[in-house]
């Protein structure tokens, strides 16, 4: 009897152990994917002046206008559009079909963008061309992050939560670094003029062809076990609360708006304005920004890990506390030399990617898992698109008009939001995402 005990067990252990290392794998798949899905979206901003000589055409006032509305669309309704319908298809159909659909437009539209023709080639058309193609990958972007925080969370074993979950936000900086370098080697090896008439297409041509890879990956990956088992459910769920609902997205927008407007200031604004207002070279600011990047890349993993021990709550306030208290400061702090962009970005992402590790897990045990891929898709994009994806732009209005010290007191006030919705939040540390 005890040796069978013994054999049980041993099948036990090694059945759970395929089952953990089949999700590492697929959390590896998930992680690879949102990294290239996020280089595509960052290689668009780094190569926007070549991309903008090469498809517009200021003289042109159909050209000019398609040009306007394209960066209209892409940044503040697509991302939100997207997060909100494909969370929608991702609550019916499975997590997997939206992560796999979301990477082949992806590399769809990065592949489109490698071979299109240029304005000069095709006149307005080109431009019509390249609007449609951006409307495309704004739509994927947005579905695939908000269904790239539910999947993480959900197949991350409950004690790890935090620490799978920062696998997310290593994709969001791992893809905007990875961009940042493609675009530093290309213009480093080539001339401005080369660069300008076919050197911006590698770096979509590079994505394309790693996007089928990832694609491939993806198409393997298991569907998570918490949808399979809520779908799979005999019992017919009550109806959830509106208001409890209502109350929770507002909670998320509120927790989520001081940590997008203080990461698109840090990682989108911060070298402009060094370049701009204090007259940093613009290669050095590109370089200490890449690094700083690259420094608070690496301390995800350990947020999310301490998150998984001393809980969500205590961590968020801790960056709402930090970024309050240096918000003026660290801008302060950067003049002309390098080092001071360096030094105050890198401690400002630091303190980012805090919370950037631990939102898909926070995210993932606020919302029940019926809803919760569109309640995390309308929540995200709109803080993102409201607070985060205007940050960059407000910063630079205020600088003009010589108050940039009001862009601090912006992330300040923003900041006090997400500490406020902390305390009013519950811990949700180690939960059953089944009884979320």
């Amino acid at each position: 009897m005890t040796q069978i005990d013994e054999t049980d067990n041993d099948t036990a252990r090694e059945a759970s152990g395929v089952t953990e290392r089949s999700k590492r794998r697929d959390l590896i798949a998930s992680t690879l994917g949102n990294v290239l899905e996020w280089y595509e979206w960052s290689a668009y901003a780094v190569f926007a002046s070549f991309i903008a000589a090469a498809m517009f055409n200021p003289e042109d006032p159909i050209s000019g206008l398609l040009s306007t509305l394209g960066v209209f669309a892409v940044g503040f309704l697509m991302r939100p559009l997207g997060g909100i319908v494909f969370g929608l298809v991702a609550d019916r159909r499975g997590r997997k079909f939206v992560l796999v659909t979301t990477m082949l437009m992806m590399a769809g539209g990065s592949l489109a963008m490698a071979v299109m023709p240029t304005y000069q080639n095709a006149g307005a058309w080109a431009s019509l061309l390249l609007l449609m193609v951006r409307v495309i990958q704004g739509f994927a972007h947005g579905g695939e992050t908000a269904t790239a925080y539910t999947y993480v969370a959900e197949i991350a074993p409950r004690r790890h939560r935090g620490l799978w979950g920062s696998a997310v936000f290593i994709a969001i900086f791992g893809g905007s670094v990875l961009a940042y370098g493609v675009a530093g080697g290309v213009t480093s090896i080539m001339p401005d003029d080369s660069v300008a008439a076919w050197g911006w297409r590698i770096p979509f041509i590079l994505g394309a062809f790693l996007a089928l890879a990832a694609l491939y990956m993806r198409r393997n990956m298991g569907e998570s076990e918490v949808f399979d088992e809520h779908t799979t459910g005999a019992e017919k769920p009550a109806p959830l609360p509106k208001a409890q609902v209502a109350r929770t997205i507002v909670l998320m927008i509120a927790m989520t708006s001081g940590v997008t407007a203080a990461h698109y200031t840090w990682t989108s604004y911060a070298s402009t304005y060094a370049i701009t207002q204090k007259g940093m070279d613009s290669g050095t600011a590109f370089w200490m920004t890449l690094t700083a990047q690259l420094i608070a890349l690496a301390t995800l993993p350990l947020w999310g890990w301490i998150s998984d021990r001393v809980g969500r709550r205590p961590m968020m306030l801790i960056f709402a506390v930090l970024m309050i208290a240096l918000s003026l400061p660290l801008t302060a702090m950067i003049t002309a030399a390098g080092w001071t962009l360096l030094l105050a970005s890198a401690i400002a992402l630091v303190i980012v990617a805090i919370p950037g590790a631990l939102l898909s897990a926070i995210l993932s045990e606020n919302f029940p898992t019926r809803i919760r891929t569109r309640a995390i898709g309308f929540a995200y994009s709109i803080s993102v698109a409201v607070f985060g994806g205007t940050a960059p732009y407000l910063n630079a209005l205020l600088n003009s008009l010589d108050v940039g010290w009001l862009s601090s007191v912006y992330i300040i006030v923003l900041c006090a939001c997400t500490g406020i919705a902390c305390f009013i939040m519950k811990e949700t540390k180690g939960i059953d995402l089944k009884d979320a």
